[in-house]
């Protein structure tokens, strides 16, 4: 047994108090302490060479430098890094030192880590309860395949008033196009930055958001808004993550709680103020900071940019020859026959869709290549009635 942890100095003194005596052999104080003989005669040693202040606890730390300790410069320089970057950990932070230090002078990442540590600059995290991981159901192949956009929760600033930051990236390589802040969520501001983004660029073949204003809505044809045809007619197809899961477009959520910590916490005075953090965020998050996911590189160094361009003036769509041509009214419906109404959208008025026969009373309506949903016209026979677009027959 080892000596217990409370009385150490004290029962050293003792077990040399009683060893001084000559009462009691070794082997007997040994069994009385507790100890094994060994420890006994180091403790003998120490006392007999240094007195009673040899049996204090001697450090353990090694003498002199060790072979392995790390340069100074290079922890001046994680220091300042952090001090620089607060909210990044030891994995980004050791990426940056070799813009500054030669490879062999670099620690590990456990050993940037302990450097932050020993300073107080690491901050414990909470555990997580783990939960089922939700996977993204959009795995673009490169980059321009799948462009993500949201608008990030809505914060307070200095001036009262709540900013809206709209956000833009590549699902690919991470680029953040914009994070434009706007004191509403609505479809002239969103329609209004993509259009800059887009001539600047370029367009994507898809772009991924949720189900909330203006990007869709769960009570429409297809989930598709306004903005939803606006891209469409631009060649870009609108895909939605599943209701109520935000998981599924997770790489954007991860972002978005970067730009929340650097951004709003605490926020700016006006929008004009927040507009410039905004800018800086997404500058450093793009040219600057190591990204995980594409390993430790910045997503500016993996960013390729598209070739399709912006079409400033949207190209006219002809329908194919077997198809019924349509023209949506005011209240988001065409007209069937001489009393019938087929509805489907609001946001349609004023365009045109294409409606092909499928045999025995089944329509397919589109509007241009993009598939809405079907009708069956004999449900119709009543007249003035109206029925709905589905999206299934069944």
């Amino acid at each position: 047994m080892p000596w217990k942890d409370t009385t150490v100095m004290e029962q050293k003194i003792e077990f040399i108090c009683e060893w001084r005596t000559g009462k009691y052999t070794i082997t007997e104080l040994c069994r009385n302490f507790g100890i094994s003989r060994p420890t006994a005669y180091k403790v003998i040693d120490r006392f007999e060479n240094e007195g009673y202040e040899g049996l204090r606890g001697l450090s353990r730390k090694p003498r002199g430098a060790h072979p392995n300790e790390t340069d100074k410069k290079v922890v001046d320089g994680i220091l300042q890094l952090k001090e620089k970057h607060k909210l990044w950990g030891a994995k980004k932070i050791r990426k940056l030192l070799f813009n500054d230090y030669p490879q062999g002078m670099i620690p590990s990442v456990v050993t940037v880590h302990n450097i932050l540590k020993k300073h107080g600059l690491v901050c414990p995290q909470k555990r997580l309860r783990r939960v089922k991981p939700i996977h993204p159901i959009f795995g673009p192949k490169g980059c321009n395949e799948v462009w993500s956009a949201d608008y990030k929760g809505k914060f307070l600033m200095g001036n009262k008033k709540y900013c809206h930051p709209l956000t833009i990236a590549d699902s690919k390589s991470r680029f953040v196009f914009t994070a434009k802040g706007h004191y509403k969520e609505n479809l002239k501001s969103a329609k209004a930055e993509f259009t800059r983004v887009f001539r600047k660029f370029g367009i994507p073949k898809q772009i991924h958001t949720d189900n909330g204003s203006p990007f869709g809505s769960v009570s429409a044809i297809q989930r598709f808004t306004r903005l939803s045809y606006w891209f469409i007619e631009l060649g870009i197809m609108p895909v939605f993550s599943d209701p109520a899961h935000p998981g599924q477009n997770g790489r954007h959520e991860r972002m978005h709680r970067d730009l929340k910590a650097a951004c709003a916490k605490p926020a700016a005075y006006d929008l004009r103020a927040q507009q410039r953090r905004l800018n800086h965020f997404v500058k450093e998050y793009n040219h600057v900071r190591p990204h995980e996911a594409l390993n430790m590189e910045t997503p500016a160094s993996k960013h390729g940019f598209t070739t399709r361009p912006f079409p400033e003036k949207i190209a006219s769509f002809d329908y194919e020859p077997e198809m019924k041509v349509y023209k949506v009214t005011k209240n988001g419906s065409i007209r069937w026959g001489a009393y019938n109404w087929v509805y489907l959208s609001a946001s349609l008025m004023g365009k045109y869709v294409g409606a092909l026969n499928m045999g025995n009373g089944i329509w397919r309506v589109f509007y241009r290549n993009v598939f809405l949903g079907y009708f069956n016209e004999n449900k119709l026979r009543t007249k003035e009635k109206s029925v709905r677009l589905e999206t299934n027959l069944v």
